[in-house]
């Protein structure tokens, strides 16, 4: 009877070596080499600033590919285009204030939406997408795959950047 309830235990152990063997929920972790990334295009025209930024950090960051990997630069190169006619709702052209410091004592200077649209629109864009990435490295780094342009132009037309609706995605 001994024998018997050993071979029963080494069927058993058999059968789950197998099927532990076959499963394959290996977790992919994507690296500079494996990461693909794409070229694409965004039109910001008509888009309100927030939600345009949120998508295109997403974009940028990768979280809309499969490979997904948080410590990796897996993200798209995005070419925004457009910027000088995106939304602001509200009130926000008057009060939204964009705050910087010169180093010096007393050196806070502050701009409004609208003085900052009328010296560059782009930097609109640029400073919304930005404090949406990460605050390190990898954020510096994932900022330098933006490139926003004020009008329909961009000098990204040789690597044939891929359009993408925005609507479209989450």
């Amino acid at each position: 009877m001994h024998s018997l309830f050993r071979e029963k235990n080494k069927c058993l152990t058999i059968t789950k070596n197998l099927i532990v063997n076959t499963l394959s929920y290996k977790t992919v972790s994507a690296n500079k080499v494996t990461a693909t990334k794409e070229w694409v295009l965004v039109d910001a025209d008509g888009q309100t600033l927030g939600r345009l930024a949120s998508k295109i950090a997403m974009l940028i960051r990768g979280k809309y590919k499969t490979n997904y990997t948080p410590h990796v630069d897996c993200g798209d190169n995005v070419v925004v285009i457009n910027a000088d006619k995106i939304n602001l709702t509200g009130k926000k052209w008057s009060d939204k204030s964009y705050i910087r410091h010169t180093g010096y004592p007393g050196g806070q200077r502050s701009l409004t939406a609208t003085e900052l649209f009328q010296k560059d629109p782009t930097r609109l864009v640029e400073k919304a997408v930005k404090g949406m990435l990460p605050k390190n490295k990898l954020g510096s780094a994932l900022y330098r795959n933006l490139y926003v342009y004020a009008g329909a132009e961009h000098s990204q037309a040789a690597q044939t950047p891929k359009v993408i609706n925005l609507n479209d995605l989450k």
